[in-house]
C-alpha cells in the first residue's frame, strides 16, 4: 500500500527520516500529509528528502503545539532548539530512533484501542537509494569526542568528562567516537554515551534481565529501537549520581571486559 493511498482524506500524526540527519526525526500533524511533504522537500539546502516513516491516523485535526507539548512533558531534553538573533526557536525535529517515536505512537494508539490506525511504512523507490547514498558517505568520515561533545551544553560537557574520568578508572578502557555516541569498551563496547543537550543518554550493553538494579534506575529498552548497545538506557543529568549509575557500568564492564579486567 502507498504512501498517498494510505494517508489520503484524512489528517495524520506523522514521523518523518531524512538521511541528512539521522539522529533526529520529525513529528507534526498534517491535513494533507502529501502535500507536506512537497513542501518540506522543495528545498535545496538538504541533500536528501524527507521520507514517511509513520503515520498515526486521526479523525480531529490536531495542533502541534499540542502534540509536542505531550511529547516535551516525557523528555524535555529531546526537542532540536536553536538560538536565532537573540530568541529561542523550538523546532519539530526530536533527537530519538524513528522506533523511539514510533513507540509514543503505539503506546497512545494502544491505551486509546485504536492500533488499526497506526502504520509503519517502508521505503520505496529513491529513498531506498537515499537511505543507501547516505550510509555510504558516513563510512567516510571520522568522528571525534569534540564534534559529539558539541551537541551538549557546558554543563553536559563537564558532566560527560567526570563520568568518562571514573570509567576509566575501571582499567583498560578504550574510548572509541561513533556517529552517535560515544564508546567505551575493554575489549567489547560495555557503555555507550550519546551526548544531548542537557543530559547524557547512557546504555548499558548487559542482556534483559541480567543487570542488577536494586533502585530500578535502568530502563529495558530491549523492545525498543536504539543507537546503542545492551538492553538498558539510563539518563545521567547532575554529578550527584555518577557513583549511582557506575555500579550498572562496572557490571557491564566485568561482563563485556577481557581477562585482565578480572
Amino acid at each position: 500500500m502507498t504512501n498517498k493511498k494510505k494517508t489520503e482524506g484524512k489528517g495524520v500524526v506523522y514521523i518523518l527520516t531524512n538521511p541528512s540527519f539521522p539522529e533526529y526525526v520529525k513529528i507534526g500533524y498534517a491535513d494533507d500529509l502529501q502535500k507536506r511533504l512537497k513542501e518540506l522537500n522543495r528545498s535545496e539546502c538538504i541533500p536528501y528528502a524527507f521520507r514517511v516513516f509513520a503515520i498515526y491516523e486521526v479523525n480531529e485535526r490536531l495542533q502541534d503545539l499540542a502534540l509536542h507539548n505531550m511529547i516535551d512533558s516525557i523528555n524535555p531534553t529531546l526537542r532540536a532548539i536553536e538560538t536565532f538573533d537573540g530568541k529561542k526557536r523550538k523546532k519539530e525535529f526530536y533527537a530519538m530512533t524513528p522506533d523511539d517515536a514510533y513507540a509514543i505512537l503505539q503506546t497512545i494508539a494502544t491505551v486509546s484501542g485504536t492500533v488499526g490506525r497506526l502504520h509503519k511504512l517502508s521505503p520505496e523507490g529513491h529513498e531506498i537509494i537515499d537511505e543507501k547514498t547516505a550510509e555510504d558517505v558516513e563510512k567516510t568520515v571520522t568522528y571525534t569526542e569534540d564534534s559529539l561533545l558539541a551537541k551538549g551544553d557546558k554543563e553536559t560537557v563537564q558532566l560527560y568528562k567526570e563520568l568518562k574520568k571514573e570509567i576509566e578508572k575501571l582499567g583498560n578502557v578504550i574510548v572509541e567516537p561513533k556517529k552517535l555516541y560515544i564508546a567505551f569498551k575493554s575489549p567489547k563496547n560495555f557503555a555507550d554515551v550519546e551526548i544531548q543537550k542537557h543530559n547524557l543518554k547512557i546504555f548499558i550493553n548487559m542482556s534483559k534481565g541480567s543487570l542488577v538494579d536494586p533502585d530500578g534506575i535502568a530502563q529495558d529498552v530491549s523492545d525498543i529501537g536504539h543507537w546503542g548497545n545492551g538492553d538498558y538506557r539510563v539518563y545521567l543529568s547532575e554529578e550527584s549520581k555518577i557513583a549511582e549509575i557506575m555500579k550498572l557500568i562496572t557490571q557491564s564492564y566485568h561482563v563485556n571486559g577481557s581477562k585482565e579486567n578480572e
